[in-house]
């Protein structure tokens, strides 16, 4: 049994206020979601990891196929109204947040669409809730707040105004990043840098 629901994410409206996004609850099939959360990688802290550095298994790693399969492409490039095919997919995982992470950015131009899967318990605080911002400069500024419950799928287009950030949590924090990429080179080099700052926040204990 598949464990997105695609069908879901065809016919959730595309917003276009303050850019073109997507939001799912419940794209992540119940049934399937505590085994996911079960076979969830051991994530060493925080920081952002590609699946190539982690033991990926079980229902978690059914989970990135189906992400990285030929249905999910073609709903989204239907969503978006953008041809997919040719270009690469890039994939990282998080399992924990800092204080410092969440600070108002925009992803870079090298990325064409960006996919956030949530993974976590109903969340209950009120920060570590993205937001969907207007602006680079007033996180209050906001279009829409999205809670990083389970199973909760964010997509948007990468835009000049893709503005996005939450305010600081620490502790578990459960994600799946997805990017559709121009070009495999962009793959290496965003790995690369993932790993050396990875490698680097291990170095200050997480508490």
């Amino acid at each position: 049994m598949p464990v997105l629901d695609i069908a879901a994410l065809q016919i959730a409206p595309l917003q276009h206020d303050p850019f073109d996004y997507v939001l799912v609850p419940g794209f992540v099939n119940v049934a399937a979601l505590a085994d996911i959360n079960r076979d969830f990688p051991a994530v060493p802290g925080p920081g952002s990891y590609p699946p190539a550095r982690l033991d990926i298994r079980g229902r978690f790693g059914t989970l990135l196929d189906e992400l990285d399969g030929v249905e999910f492409q073609t709903a989204i490039a239907e969503k978006f109204g953008v041809d997919l095919s040719g270009y690469p997919t890039m994939f990282t995982v998080r399992g924990f947040c800092r204080l410092s992470d969440g600070k108002i950015h925009n992803d870079s131009e090298t990325k064409i669409i960006t996919v956030l899967l949530y993974l976590n318990p109903p969340w209950e605080a009120g920060a570590g809730r993205l937001r969907l911002l207007r602006g680079p400069d007033d996180l209050n500024d906001m279009a829409a707040e999205v809670p990083p419950d389970g199973g909760s799928l964010l997509v948007f287009r990468r835009a000049a105004n893709s503005w996005h950030g939450h305010e600081p949590y620490e502790g578990q924090r459960r994600a799946i990043q997805m990017n559709w990429v121009r070009d495999a080179g962009v793959v290496r080099r965003e790995q690369l840098r993932h790993r050396i700052s990875a490698a680097a926040k291990r170095l200050v204990p997480f508490v």
